[in-house]
């Protein structure tokens, strides 16, 4: 049996309320890909245990081994995978990277870049069209996890593509 070669591994960096999210869901569909979303994940192994920016921490860091697992074994298949996963500080890039080059899986990062103002609207859209989000999805915990945000840097060796997040 020949050996198949690795699906691609795609994954978001931008700032809370850029449109990681939509852009995961319409891209995974461009590529046939298996979409893998943190936020779902996190919703039903943890439900209503998420109330802040550290509940989130504890838990997304408890996720990873799990998932890593689960995607290595899926781009090893030869499907590519899309994780709606954040990307935002050069230790999670870090881990993307290691999870791809452990496999020798390809890896491309869509860097949506976008203003404070910008992504405030799509999550004040996004508290209207999510309600159970709310609480969440504030002004505050923008700023907080902002705070956190570094932009990719060439010497972290990754493949990214930028895209420009819509003022929309």
């Amino acid at each position: 049996m020949a050996e198949q070669n690795p699906g691609t591994l795609l994954f978001f960096c931008g700032k809370m309320g850029a449109g990681k999210s939509t852009h995961s869901v319409k891209l995974a569909s461009e590529q046939n890909a298996v979409l893998l979303s943190e936020d779902a994940w996190l919703a039903q192994i943890y439900p209503k245990q998420i109330g802040t920016f550290d509940d989130y921490l504890k838990f997304s860091n408890q996720l990873r081994p799990l998932v890593r697992n689960l995607v290595q074994d899926i781009l090893r298949t030869g499907t590519s995978v899309v994780m709606d996963f954040p990307a935002n500080t050069a230790s999670q890039r870090s881990w993307f990277n290691n999870l791809c080059g452990e496999i020798g899986a390809p890896h491309e990062m869509i860097y949506l870049q976008a203003s404070n103002e910008t992504c405030l609207r799509h999550i004040a859209r996004r508290r209207e069209e999510q309600p159970g989000r709310a609480a969440f999805d504030t002004e505050e915990v923008f700023l907080q996890v902002t705070r956190f945000f570094e932009e990719p840097s060439e010497e972290e060796a990754l493949t990214v593509r930028i895209i420009e997040a819509g003022a929309t």
